[in-house]
């Protein structure tokens, strides 16, 4: 209970206007918003108490939009010692206070100061603060000292300095009087989004892609019918983030073209989006919004044998590295092109991708990330590994030359267990200064480490590709 809930008058409360928030997608964001300032000419003190909880104080910056030279900024602060019981207990250390405590049936009622309060703020060896347990000790008017008491501790008034809302407070000077409106802006933390797309597949070579933008904001702050935009790209930033919760164009790219969904434009080195409608971001709410759908997207299927990308990345069940029993990756693969009814920038993300079964149920195939990718270019989502296509690998020979020089021979064979034809395509990687002297079957050198191999094999088919790679280091 509080005697005195008197915190003292505000000489200035202002609302926002209009309100601006730009996302990025690297957990934070830049809050716009115009407000009108009543002012009085001379010195005077001007308070914004609704802004974010994780704001940067040094990122805000404020102007006159009305006359840029009708003030000046003397002294800005950041007020965040927020009320509660820990915080007045703590600062009214030394003051009255009174213990009403229950013994029975009876209330009893102490009066004394307090000496000591629950918890104190100490140094922390990285240089920062952490609570720690003190424990309470009240001293009674009659000399007793009472030691961690229970029941109700009151105190007479909120101490100084502690305020309900984190709170902007600038000491202004003003050369003029009256309304006066005023931009502000700042940066905050905890506040993210990210792209999802979900990709469902006919089944015959084309799919239906929808994407969605989901924005969370764990910021401190609720945003009202602001403007919204949405900045992918990877900015740079000075320092590491403080603490936190941490197509598009063409005829069938309805949700970016419609008045209520995003458009989207080149920014810089970037590209932004921006909502043609006014959104409402709560604090401690997750938002989805309609970003883009194409539909009718071609894609096409392979699958891959990559055994010694990464040094063996399949860990492969016996013998050397990159040898054993493989599955092969499948991937579903498609151009972001106008063409293929797509063809603006896509947002990173995670792509779920369905395809339906022969009743028309859709079941899920696998999920992928994609990162920022421009247009027209190709995007190849790893949905899982093959089940009735199966390879082994073998090395079937190994001599050393010399002590620069080694030669290997290997055998991949692959079976196609289906009742359906199907093509697989083998990558063979090398290191060093290599060249292949014998093969059964032809091959394409992709790049100075990659030769690739493709197998059309019909339905029950096996076929084996043996090849001799001489290595120079």
């Amino acid at each position: 209970m509080i005697w005195n809930m008197a915190l003292g008058a505000v000489l200035a409360s202002v609302a926002p206007t209009g309100t601006e928030v730009t996302i990025y997608n690297q957990g934070f964001g830049l809050v716009k918003e115009t407000r009108q300032f009543d002012l009085r000419t001379g010195r005077q003190n001007v308070t914004v108490e609704d802004v974010a909880a994780m704001i940067e104080p040094a990122s805000v910056g404020i102007k006159s939009l009305t006359d840029p030279n009708s003030f000046e900024v003397l002294e800005q602060n950041y007020q965040y010692d927020l009320i509660n019981p820990i915080a007045i207990l703590n600062k009214s250390v030394g003051q009255k206070v009174r213990l009403v405590r229950t013994i029975g049936q009876q209330k009893d009622v102490l009066e004394g100061t307090l000496m000591s309060s629950p918890t104190a703020i100490v140094g922390s060896p990285d240089g920062g603060s952490q609570n720690t347990y003190n424990g309470m000790v009240i001293r009674t008017d009659d000399g007793r000292i009472i030691l961690d008491p229970t029941g109700e501790v009151e105190v007479r008034s909120i101490p100084e300095g502690l305020i309900s809302k984190p709170t902007l407070l600038w000491d202004i000077n003003a050369t003029k009087a009256g309304q006066n409106l005023v931009e502000l802006s700042y940066l905050t933390q905890g506040i993210n989004w990210n792209a999802d797309y979900v990709f469902t597949l006919d089944g015959e070579g084309k799919g239906d892609l929808k994407g969605w933008v989901t924005v969370n904001n764990q910021s401190g702050a609720t945003y009202r019918e602001a403007k919204l935009k949405l900045l992918a790209g990877d900015v740079q930033r000075a320092t590491a983030p403080r603490g936190g919760p941490g197509g598009f164009g063409g005829a069938r790219m309805e949700a970016m073209k419609a008045d209520t969904g995003f458009a989207e434009e080149a920014f810089f080195e970037y590209h932004l989006y921006t909502l043609q409608r006014p959104a409402t971001i709560r604090n401690r709410e997750i938002k989805q919004l309609s970003l883009l759908e194409g539909k009718g997207v071609k894609v096409t299927k392979k699958l891959i044998i990559d055994a010694m990308r990464d040094f063996g990345v399949y860990y492969p069940n016996e013998g050397e590295i990159g040898t054993g029993n493989i599955k092969p990756v499948v991937r579903v693969e498609f151009v972001n092109s106008k063409e293929n009814s797509l063809g603006m920038p896509l947002p990173r993300g995670k792509v779920k991708v369905y395809q339906r079964d022969k009743s028309g149920s859709v079941q899920m195939l696998g999920e992928d990330n994609i990162d920022h990718t421009p247009k027209d270019e190709k995007l190849s989502l790893t949905v899982g590994k093959s089940f009735d296509v199966v390879a082994t690998r073998k090395r079937m020979n190994f001599k050393r030359i010399n002590d620069r020089t080694f030669e290997q021979t290997f055998e991949i064979e692959v079976r196609n267990r289906k009742e359906v034809a199907e093509s697989v395509t083998l990558l063979e990687r090398h290191y060093g200064d290599w060249r292949v002297t014998s093969n059964n079957m032809p091959f394409e050198k992709m790049d100075a480490m990659t030769m690739q191999i493709i197998f059309n094999l019909k339905a029950g088919e096996t076929q084996k590709f043996t090849y001799t790679v001489r290595t120079q280091w």
